[in-house]
């Protein structure tokens, strides 16, 4: 319905950069360690999935040295995916990890939440972050200044955002309905980046009825991105119903020269084998099913290794997550005034844990990492993970809802023009 909206790698190595060559922290692979306060052991399996073999799926080569394994995404996420919770991730196992979407005007405006947003970790390889734009012109300037001052090694751009306020002026996943203003915005992307890969992600269409998805692939294909996602949902479904990995497969046998990745329903690590050994792509995203279980990543590791899986963490290796997700994000902030950006991470941490509604209610409302320490200590350390909520939806839960578009946007399908300066305008982050 219509209403007129890759990839932590290995550490450097020679002049390039080899997936999987991290040190992993010694708990991540060698029986049971405790690390950061919380204890991992070794007896899970990937359950009613047969065990991936040696060979079975390769590294994802993004170019520049830049080889992915295993094949596994953080997908950019508004208010998450910062600095502290990126290497709370890392600490559990390689992949790629996005930061946070910018605007490209805002960014080459100096915009001071943007600049801040746009920061990595000192330690942090590859730099990857998402770039958001619909002026070919701003998009171009702002990707060659951010290679020119060395800023990133993959910048990954969306087309794929359903919010209303920028769907409504012809932005995110509305945009590639005009696919030659999508040709002139991918190529001035590509071009200014260099040798620096841009990939780009994007849903299957606005809706049922005007669906982009192999146009946007064939595009990104043709104007020489290194890889595409693809989150197998439309605009108008938001977050809802499930997604559509057959589509998935269909962009993968449509889009031939470059890796697909796929995107969407991804709960578990067998999720991830499943869906690549269904549809043939190349490696997966993951956005809502990591939120408040950093250690996924360690199990996605562990799958693709074909090697045991950690405990399901008890509530006292949650808690001690927790406060190490917290005291990271005190430390890059600067101030436990930061940590309202934590609540809803901690939420996310104590879904399915019977722990009380009041004290639920304030953790919800912590303001000092003290305070945090205290009613977590008074919860029960020995209770186990509640499995019920292993493939419960974190976060985004709405949908299907009308997707608003400009006035006249399918008037005129061939121009190459951007839509009016609304559809930029909006705040990096999303």
């Amino acid at each position: 319905m219509l209403c007129s909206a890759l990839w932590t790698v290995g550490a450097a190595s020679g002049d390039g950069r080899i997936a999987g060559r991290v040190p992993v922290p010694e708990c991540a692979v060698h029986g049971t360690r405790r690390h950061h306060g919380w204890v991992q052991t070794r007896n899970r399996t990937l359950q009613n999935i047969t065990p991936v073999e040696s060979g079975e799926f390769a590294p994802i080569p993004l170019g520049r040295g830049i080889d992915v394994w295993p094949p596994v995404v953080l997908a950019p996420m508004a208010g998450v995916t910062d600095v502290p919770f990126r290497r709370l991730c890392r600490q559990f196992g390689a992949g790629l990890y996005v930061n946070q979407m910018i605007t490209a005007r805002a960014w080459l405006e100096n915009d001071p939440k943007t600049l801040k947003l746009a920061e990595f970790g000192a330690d942090e390889s590859p730099r990857s972050i998402q770039l958001y734009g619909t002026v070919p012109e701003e998009v171009g300037e702002c990707v060659r200044r951010l290679v020119e001052q060395d800023e990133v090694d993959h910048i990954d751009m969306n087309f794929g955002c359903p919010a209303p306020k920028v769907t409504r002026h012809g932005g995110g996943a509305a945009l590639p309905i005009r696919k030659n203003l999508l040709r002139r915005i991918v190529r001035a992307a590509v071009t200014n980046a260099g040798d620096v890969p841009v990939t780009i992600k994007f849903r299957k269409g606005v809706s049922d009825d005007w669906l982009t998805f192999l146009d946007t692939g064939r595009i990104a294909e043709e104007e020489g991105c290194a890889a595409i996602a693809l989150h197998a949902r439309t605009s108008e479904q938001l977050y809802s119903g499930q997604a559509d990995w057959a589509a998935i497969a269909e962009l993968k046998s449509h889009v031939t020269s470059i890796p697909v990745l796929g995107n969407g329903d991804i709960w578990e690590a067998s999720d991830a084998i499943s869906m690549m050994r269904a549809t043939g792509c190349d490696g997966v995203v993951i956005g809502r099913g990591c939120l408040g279980r950093p250690w996924l990543f360690g199990d996605f590791a562990a799958a693709f290794d074909n090697r045991p899986f950690a405990d399901l963490p008890t509530l006292g290796d949650t808690a001690a997550m927790m406060q190490e997700h917290a005291r990271l994000v005190v430390e890059w902030y600067g101030s436990e005034g930061a940590l309202r950006t934590f609540r809803k991470h901690a939420l996310w941490y104590l879904m399915g844990y019977a722990i009380g509604g009041e004290t639920r209610n304030r953790i919800a409302r912590i303001e000092t990492l003290d305070e945090l320490r205290m009613l977590l200590e008074s919860c029960d350390p020995d209770q186990e993970f509640p499995v019920q909520v292993l493939r419960q939806p974190r976060s985004h839960t709405g949908g299907p809802k009308p997707v608003v578009v400009p006035e006249g946007w399918f008037d005129d399908l061939e121009s190459d023009q951007p839509p009016g300066r609304g559809a930029d305008a909006f705040v990096s982050g999303g």
